[in-house]
């Protein structure tokens, strides 16, 4: 499953489901949680789960209501979009492989599709990330958020005037990115807040890759093509890492070697190898 870029779109606005869903991005996700007041609920269920059974090229994931409060509202969530076979759920306020575990409970006798937890908006949730790797079967990725979390610590901000993220929030992110690599699953960086900044989504995104992030969640179709272009291999990455692996692959027996006047070691070919895997 790619996933460089996943498009939220509001479970109770179903005349937008087409329309993201044409949008390129390489998944949709259909909220049920932040975007749907409470009232609205059993209405964005019903649309979403109607618009899923029927036929559709885009992979689509379901954000459901956290498990907190008993996971009353995801219990209801599951019950209704399970039978229409959603790519994914993204299970917010996650806390670990428990609540990947708790999650299963819930859905009982009906077929649980990969999971995405968001999984750094609690305090508790940052020292459950290691957990992750026990339950890496079940997962399709994992990602954070920048809001819950400085919310329920009562921060003032997560970001600095330049709009940086503010340090405890910085360890967050990097914290998740350490945790979907070490369960080998997609790690997929937060929104960026702005639709009207492109040039700053550029570089948010290419930090994001830079960084060894593999995807980014999106807020609105017009940030989609820069996310994609963001998180593909441009030609010279590609034909430089066909040149690293084809190098090690003529002097098998080599630690190191010399490429074009550099030297290359075994790392650079992991790094080669993830290049071409992200085509």
């Amino acid at each position: 499953m790619k996933l460089r870029s996943l498009l939220f779109v509001p479970g109770d606005r179903p005349e937008r489901f087409d329309k993201a869903a044409a949008s390129g991005a390489d998944a949709i996700i259909l909220d049920l949680e932040d975007s749907v007041a409470p009232e609205r609920k059993g209405y964005a269920r019903d649309a979403i789960a109607g618009w899923l059974a029927g036929a559709r090229d885009c992979t689509a994931f379901v954000r459901v209501n956290p498990l907190e409060g008993g996971g009353g509202q995801t219990a209801d969530d599951l019950a209704i979009i399970l039978p229409a076979a959603p790519d994914g759920v993204m299970l917010p306020k996650a806390e670990g492989a428990a609540s990947i575990l708790a999650l299963e409970e819930l859905a009982g006798q009906r077929r649980l599709p990969p999971i995405l937890p968001i999984a750094t908006e609690t305090p508790a949730a940052l020292f459950e990330l290691g957990s992750y790797r026990s339950v890496r079967d079940r997962l399709a990725g994992l990602t954070w958020g920048a809001e819950d979390l400085p919310a329920s610590i009562g921060a003032t901000s997560a970001r600095e005037a330049d709009g940086r993220y503010t340090a405890p929030i910085e360890m967050a992110r990097s914290l998740t990115l350490f945790a979907a690599h070490a369960a080998g699953v997609a790690a997929i960086d937060t929104v960026f807040p702005r639709i009207d900044a492109m040039d700053d989504l550029a570089a948010y995104v290419g930090r994001a890759r830079r960084d060894g992030f593999t995807g980014m969640m999106a807020i609105h179709p017009v940030q989609v093509a820069a996310i994609n272009a963001g998180f593909t291999p441009t030609p010279a990455e590609v034909d430089h890492a066909r040149a690293v692996i084809d190098a090690f692959a003529a002097n098998p027996g080599a630690g190191v070697l010399k490429l074009d006047g550099k030297m290359i070691d075994r790392p650079h070919l992991v790094q080669a190898q993830r290049v071409l895997a992200a085509i």
